[in-house]
């Protein structure tokens, strides 16, 4: 079945690639929060809720990094090449800062879809060889726009992303229940 998927690059399934804004942060200021790499989970891949910060900018002229729902983030330098995330509303009003590269998804592809590929190992293959050309890591806007993903209907793109986000969000629940579960057992025999 997946043979018969048609093969897209990143950037055919892409209305844009930018590069965030290159500014400081600051203390969080309770609206605004600004995305950098490290705000990234290694693992869970969502926007880290610990430590938020703010863009220190003029936001009145920043409008251009503010992100939108189905946005994806991918890190462009140093050890975390190739880390990504998915913006979703629930997030909050979020800026991200200028080591990321935003690419707008074109509606008639899932943006969930698109993401859940950069979970792959063909993906982290991409990467790796990628980011080999020099001594510091890296891949840039046009690089990342030659990453090639099998795409299916957009009826079945659907699908596929609602199953997969299902099955992170289960997982994401367990390792929470398992975290406080360890915890409660910690703090009753006293070893926390």
């Amino acid at each position: 079945m997946i043979y018969f998927w048609e093969q897209r690059k990143l950037g055919e399934m892409s209305t844009s690639f930018e590069y965030g804004l290159n500014a400081a942060a600051k203390d969080y200021d309770g609206t605004n929060k600004y995305i950098r790499i490290t705000d990234i989970d290694d693992y869970s891949r969502k926007f880290s809720q610990e430590d938020v910060t703010s863009p220190d900018a003029d936001l009145s002229k920043s409008e251009a990094y503010k992100l939108s729902e189905g946005d994806i983030l991918f890190a462009r330098t140093g050890a975390s090449v190739g880390k990504s995330y998915i913006y979703r509303a629930s997030d909050g009003l979020v800026y991200y800062a200028g080591f990321l590269i935003r690419a707008k998804i074109k509606p008639e592809y899932n943006p969930e879809f698109v993401f859940q590929n950069t979970l792959t190992s063909d993906y982290e293959k991409f990467i790796k060889v990628t980011s080999m050309r020099s001594g510091q890591p890296g891949v840039n806007a046009q690089e990342y726009s030659q990453f090639e993903i099998r795409v299916p209907s957009k009826a079945e793109q659907d699908k596929i992303a609602t199953y997969l986000r299902s099955l992170d969000n289960l997982i994401t629940l367990h390792q929470y229940v398992s975290f406080f579960s360890n915890t409660k057992v910690c703090s009753f025999l006293g070893t926390a």
